[in-house]
């Protein structure tokens, strides 16, 4: 290594573990799991953790802080495998473990870690006590002659048969495919705590580069384990026989079984030391941990397993240079039955009682009809973080059709935000009425134009000429946003009322104008009055100065016998009437729930 090699060189105590799809990283005082899920997004979960230093002083000891460390790792390697399972959709419970959920209150997770922790503990057990013990025995009457193998020997073949089981476990685990993308995890893992600690930028290309093979890999601990531990009951068994001790059968053992925290804990302090330093004579004792690394617990990754790598490296280091950074939690896959459910219940507690709407987020942004929402299939974690933004804003008070960013008007895709009215059923009725009377060949004026609903459904419907204006420069770039997405012919202006409209006549003049008292704005839904623009709500005084205004002048920009459409609001009928006085055929329309709420007149001749 050269000298500017070493002063690039960079010190970390973050180390790492492979998991289901991702990398977990551990760092000073915090800890992140990165996945990639089943759409190919990178997941984070983060966690904040008791810094070592902050830590008992016991606990801090040599040996005993090894001892702590291998319990630690069990128990956080399980959960984080079995959580980066759920992110890529492997975790989906049983009937039989939502029944414990639902009717006995048992947290299942913690009982599934439990279970994991036992029988891996049994497993570890079986294989690296139990068997080497019997396989010793079996070898020692295999050899006949009643030779009979002194303690010391069967503490070294035992030990030998232990590390060739470690070996032949491996071996055949990376077999399967899973574990061998695990292994991969695990290369990207080691590769990119090396390339910070080269001083480098941590990039796919760089990190590509760097050595897959690391002096703290847990697998290096393992051998140490298993080789150290060798050489302790070694020790063990010549003091027995010194002092005439003779253990055999079960006694033999529970002693191993004893002996491990030991073990563990003279493992992680010369894992430590070793980690240390790059002494020539110190590398003997590296080079098991490093062959078993190269030939079968890391693999070369590809690209985007180094970038899941580097997330999780990235979020641990940020989180341990800043305290304030929030931690994170996985998007995990929910059946879809469920997920409305719990829609449902959040907008609840949240003063939102309409259940439809619960159903409308979910359908819509999943694509599907509301007649589905209820079925038993897997959302992935896209989805559901789709669905949790519009929750999360409409929780807020934001009206649903903004949250989710675009509503449905006679047909068409109408996109709404808070530069325009979110249009309503009650004016599908007033175009169905103006469409009735409108001609392929007619010249069409929408006044008040907001989003452009009403002016694209008759351009589309009957492919007539349409103008449609508004005072709103917003509204009006919107609306035009609108027709171009559903192909309508329209041309906008700006425009108060007819003021930029010139000479122009129109067959019809269809509008949905502000209609709302001045002084009853403060009194509308939150949703309406705190989100909804004031200009497309408030009608003056009384919530008619539109209707004067447009029937005022009117006259003059229709064609002879030409129509003129309004939609109003609650007992406004008949003054509307009264300043129609002069023209023909009046009438007064219902909407669909009874209420008088359109009214149509023909300009006299």
């Amino acid at each position: 290594m050269t000298k500017k090699d070493k002063k690039l060189e960079k010190k970390t105590s973050i180390g790492g573990q492979a998991v289901m799809e991702g990398v977990m990283m551990r760092g000073r005082s915090a800890m992140a799991t990165a996945v990639r899920d089943q759409d190919g997004i990178i997941r984070v979960e983060s966690t904040r953790i008791k810094p070592v230093n902050k830590r008992p002083l016991f606990l801090r000891l040599p040996l005993v802080r090894g001892c702590v460390s291998f319990v630690e790792s069990m128990i956080t390697g399980t959960k984080t495998l079995m959580r980066s399972a759920e992110v890529y959709g492997e975790g989906e419970p049983s009937k039989f473990e939502k029944w414990l959920a639902e009717k006995l209150k048992i947290n299942l997770m913690g009982i599934v870690i439990g279970l994991s922790l036992i029988l891996g503990a049994a497993l570890a057990m079986f294989l690296f006590i139990w068997l080497p013990i019997t396989l010793t025995s079996l070898i020692e009457k295999l050899v006949g002659n009643g030779f009979v193998f002194d303690k010391i020997a069967k503490a070294f073949i035992e030990g030998g048969i232990k590390i060739l089981i470690f070996i032949l476990y491996i071996s055949l685990a990376s077999l399967l495919k899973d574990i061998k993308r695990t292994f991969m995890y695990h290369g990207a893992e080691h590769k990119t705590i090396t390339c910070y600690e080269k001083g480098l930028d941590l990039t796919v290309e760089n990190v590509k580069k760097c050595s897959r093979i690391h002096d703290r890999c847990g697998t290096t601990y393992m051998v140490l384990l298993l080789i150290i531990s060798i050489f302790v009951f070694v020790l063990v068994e010549a003091l027995f026989d010194l002092y005439g001790i003779n253990i055999e059968g079960i006694y033999r053992s529970l002693l191993k079984i004893g002996l491990l925290p030991f073990v563990a804990g003279i493992s992680y302090e010369i894992l430590k030391g070793l980690s240390k330093t790059t002494s020539p004579i110190f590398y003997p004792f590296k080079i098991p941990g490093i062959l078993i690394q190269k030939f079968l617990t890391t693999k070369e990754p590809t690209d985007d397993m180094i970038e899941v790598a580097i997330t999780a490296f990235k979020t641990v280091y940020d989180m341990d240079e800043d305290e304030s950074i929030e931690t994170k939690k996985f998007v995990v896959p929910e059946k879809l039955n469920k997920l409305t459910e719990r829609v449902r219940k959040e907008l609840l507690e949240n003063g939102i009682e309409e259940t439809a709407e619960s159903e409308w987020i979910v359908s819509i942004a999943l694509g599907i009809n509301r007649s589905e929402v209820y079925k038993d299939t897997l959302i992935t974690p896209k989805n559901i973080e789709i669905i949790n933004k519009i929750v999360k804003e409409r929780i807020t008070g934001r009206p649903l059709w903004y949250c989710i960013g675009n509503t449905e008007f006679y047909g068409y895709k109408i996109k709404v935000d808070e530069r325009v009215l979110i249009p309503r059923p009650e004016t599908e009725e007033l175009v169905a009425n103006a469409l009735k009377v409108i001609k392929e060949d007619s010249t069409v004026l929408d006044l008040c134009t907001g989003s452009g609903a009403i002016a694209i459904a008759i351009q589309k419907e009957k492919n007539c000429k349409v103008i449609a204006s508004d005072i709103s420069t917003d509204a009006i770039s919107l609306a035009t946003e609108n027709a171009k997405l559903n192909g309508a012919n329209i041309e906008f202006i700006t425009s108060n009322l007819f003021e930029n409209l010139g000479d122009i006549k129109f067959d019809v003049i269809i509008s949905n104008p502000p209609y709302i008292k001045s002084e009853d704005i403060a009194s509308l839904q939150k949703e309406v009055k705190d989100f909804e623009p004031n200009l497309a709500l408030d009608g003056g005084v009384d919530g008619l100065d539109f209707y004067r205004n447009i029937i005022e002048n009117a006259n003059k920009h229709l064609n002879d016998n030409g129509y003129i459409f309004f939609e109003f609001g609650i007992n406004q009928e008949n003054d509307i009437k009264e300043m129609l006085k002069d023209y023909k055929n009046v009438e007064i329309i219902k909407d669909l729930q009874g209420v008088n709420r359109i009214i149509k007149a023909v300009k006299n001749v």
